[in-house]
């Protein structure tokens, strides 16, 4: 595993042939993905906390490189008001991707308007060959507010004939397949920390379960699905061996990528 200045030179010397994709998990739902020389971070949780089983991988004030940072939603583990200034300023040429709903907090934190870039369901935005599609997301319960639209995203990224999906803190809902079915995904990132009474009851919003990732996998078919938000606190957690097993069972010709978190990953093009 690579952290601080050796997993940025990683970062920054992997050279990817066309069509292939990179990432490196930073740990929570967090990854740095790259296609061509593009940067993406996805839900960078890099603050310092007592309660993570998991160090930050990075010193965010260092992370000059970024091109896009995504924020699934406006939990600290996702919109990390600690990471998010200062990679703001650390790359300054660096756009922010969230909510409408979230935008404000964003804005708060310091990001200037004109780097916000806010969606809302099915908004695309362009640039070259970048494709950015936000997709909903119900973070138990698929909120929606009237004005500002729904509050949890997952994100669709194109670039290069690579599609990617992060799913963001999700469960399953009506319309969730069909509006992904469309895709021909190359990487999926989901959560599999799962839900239950007790978590909810202490304001700890549940996501799918192992078996509802694995079976989302099983019906988009991507080329790799590559499970998270299991390891980073004690208290909302899940062991992945479970959902290796089930995958293994159910859909045994479907790739999964369970590892160390800060290792490079390529998957090669199609």
């Amino acid at each position: 595993m690579k952290t601080d200045a050796a997993l940025l030179q990683e970062i920054d010397g992997l050279t990817l042939e066309p069509g292939s994709v990179a990432f490196w998990w930073l740990g929570q739902l967090g990854y740095v993905v790259k296609i061509r020389k593009t940067l993406f971070y996805f839900d960078p949780f890099l603050a310092p906390s007592p309660h993570r089983t998991v160090p930050p991988l990075l010193d965010p004030d260092e992370i000059t490189h970024a091109d896009w940072v995504f924020g699934s939603h406006d939990h600290g583990d996702h919109i990390d008001p600690y990471a998010t200034p200062r990679i703001a300023e650390a790359s300054p040429q660096a756009r922010f991707v969230c909510s409408q709903a979230a935008a404000w907090h964003v804005r708060e934190l310091g990001v200037p308007k004109e780097r916000i870039v806010a969606l809302d369901d099915g908004r695309t935005v362009r640039e070259g060959d970048l494709t950015i599609t936000a997709i909903p997301a119900a973070h138990e319960f698929l909120d929606r507010d009237t004005e500002l639209g729904y509050p949890y995203l997952g994100y669709i990224i194109e670039m290069d004939g690579v599609c990617v999906y992060h799913a963001g803190d999700t469960c399953r809902y009506e319309g969730q397949l069909e509006r992904l079915a469309r895709w021909s995904l190359d990487v999926a990132f989901m959560p599999i920390n799962g839900r239950d009474a007790e978590r909810l009851a202490r304001n700890c919003i549940g996501n799918m379960v192992y078996q509802e990732a694995v079976d989302l996998a099983g019906a988009l078919k991507p080329r790799l699905t590559v499970p998270g938000h299991y390891e980073m606190f004690k208290n909302n957690s899940e062991n992945p061996q479970l959902f290796a097993d089930y995958m293994g069972l159910k859909y045994p010709h479907l790739d999964y990528w369970i590892g160390q978190h800060g290792t490079a990953i390529i998957v090669p093009p199609r």
